[in-house]
């Protein structure tokens, strides 16, 4: 079978037989993609724990004719010892794999930037750099606009007319000018327009200025936002906590 190498971060793991396992993972170079890991569970595995959700390896791959076969696995970051012990982390870190799960559609088609966000936003959620709900926000927006679902947080999303607009209506692309406004649009405030624009632009110093009324409403905005665009919610996300 031909060999092949890429980095890959763990989504989600099943069993098979009694020894085996098939990781389902997004590769930089090859996108998601789903492999057998022959022989994991046994205490004797060579790479087990490193074929674990959240960890970050460096995989050598032999090419199968329905599933790929890992052959050697080297890893590069082991996310999960800084989110697995901490249950707001854990439960954001659930929502990021699921999230990256879900976008990524299709099998061996590459989704380098999924892969790249993926991983930055595991990283320092592992640190605790930033607040779960933080990076949470962030990384569902961003992916959102890498899959082509981008909200509009400043011109009209219907018309284009420049802004700023106050009416936000997930079904329109997001902020929209009074006359595209459909009924029963949200109208934020204006600081929780600016943070969800931070959010989505990586602008960490305006979105850490952000008061909590602020991010709340803004996290129920991503939220309406994203299960619109997914027509349905992630199944992690009622088992989020957030809690200080």
């Amino acid at each position: 079978m031909p060999l092949y190498r890429d980095e890959a971060i763990v989504l989600r793991t099943q069993k098979l037989g009694e020894a085996d396992r098939i990781a389902t993972l997004l590769t930089r170079g090859r996108g998601k993609i789903r492999a057998v890991a022959k022989g994991v569970r046994r205490t004797s595995s060579r790479f087990g724990a490193r074929l674990e959700p959240f960890s970050h390896v460096d995989l050598q791959l032999a090419t199968g004719r329905t599933l790929d076969v890992v052959t050697q696995a080297v890893s590069i970051a082991a996310y999960g010892e800084g989110i697995v012990g901490d249950y707001a982390r854990y439960t954001t870190g659930t929502v990021l794999l699921e999230t990256a799960d879900r976008l990524v559609v299709e099998e061996k088609e590459p989704a380098t930037q999924q892969h790249l966000l993926l991983a930055g936003a595991l990283r320092v959620l592992s640190t605790g750099e930033r607040e779960p709900g933080l990076v949470l926000d962030s990384f569902l927006l961003r992916s959102l606009a890498i899959s082509g679902y981008a909200p509009s947080f400043a011109d009209c999303a219907r018309c284009g007319e420049p802004g700023p607009h106050r009416a936000f209506n997930p079904a329109s692309g997001g902020m929209v000018c009074s006359s595209c406004r459909p009924p029963a649009s949200a109208m934020p405030a204006t600081t929780t327009v600016t943070h969800l624009s931070a959010l989505l632009t990586g602008d960490w110093p305006t979105a850490l200025q952000a008061d909590p009324r602020t991010r709340r409403e803004a996290t129920g905005l991503i939220a309406a936002f994203f299960t619109y665009h997914q027509d349905h919610q992630l199944r992690s996300l009622p088992h989020l906590d957030l809690t200080p």
